[in-house]
């Protein structure tokens, strides 16, 4: 995993999701939720799930909610501050089905064919980081995903109109630079992730890339007039 994009997560853990909340107006959690609901509809029970770039965990959260059985859920991140977050926070709500693992998503420590779905949200944008990277961590989540099992990649996109397209780009340019200094104390990293924001990937060349991974199948739901988009992709 990029060195710069730890240092990122390093500066801004404690505040990372708040700010998320507030730029997205709360529509982020709304958006985990439906993402988490998909998946869990998905798969088969009992099954394993594993939420990757969990960061605060949210994602394995609201996908211990929705589980009808005990299924188990592994949350890996790459950033130790984040998990040690994680883990309080689902500590403090009683859940048992959640456990940690420390991981990079470019090389995951599981073995061929471990999971029933795979989840990620709000932080593909951060395996783009390099050149080549987003292809290899998806054909990592590929790897590690059961025949038949699916990954739900939820992540800001690219709406298709190029006024609204216009005008969310102002508002990123506006706002999550500003917000993020202003709460985190770290300019350079809501700089990299405004810059990130408004350069990432329609949902249709996202797809593209789902299928050079190796993934049998891959449909995309998008939300608020394509600024966010959910990929779901099968093995």
């Amino acid at each position: 995993m990029n060195k710069g994009i730890q240092r990122f997560y390093t500066r801004i853990w404690g505040s990372y999701e708040l700010i998320n909340s507030i730029l997205t107006l709360g529509m982020d959690a709304r958006w985990r939720k439906k993402a988490a609901a998909s998946a869990v509809k998905s798969s088969r029970e009992p099954g394993l799930f594993l939420d990757i770039c969990s960061g605060t965990g949210q994602t394995a959260i609201d996908l211990s909610r929705r589980l009808p059985y005990p299924n188990r859920i592994i949350a890996a991140d790459f950033s130790p501050q984040m998990l040690t977050q994680a883990a309080a926070k689902i500590h403090e709500k009683g859940i048992a089905t959640i456990s940690f693992t420390l991981a990079d998503a470019l090389l995951l420590p599981f073995a061929d064919n471990s999971f029933d779905a795979i989840t990620i949200s709000f932080a593909t944008r951060n395996l783009d980081a390099k050149q080549g990277h987003l292809l290899q961590a998806f054909r990592e989540f590929h790897r590690v995903l059961k025949p038949g099992g699916c990954f739900f990649n939820l992540e800001t996109s690219q709406p298709r109109l190029k006024i609204i397209r216009w005008f969310f780009h102002l508002y990123v340019k506006l706002t999550v630079k500003p917000i993020g200094w202003l709460i985190s104390g770290s300019e350079s990293s809501y700089a990299y992730l405004s810059s990130s924001i408004r350069s990432f990937y329609p949902a249709p060349e996202l797809e593209s890339i789902l299928y050079e991974a190796g993934f049998k199948t891959v449909a995309y739901q998008r939300f608020l007039f394509g600024a966010a988009a959910v990929h779901q992709a099968c093995k």
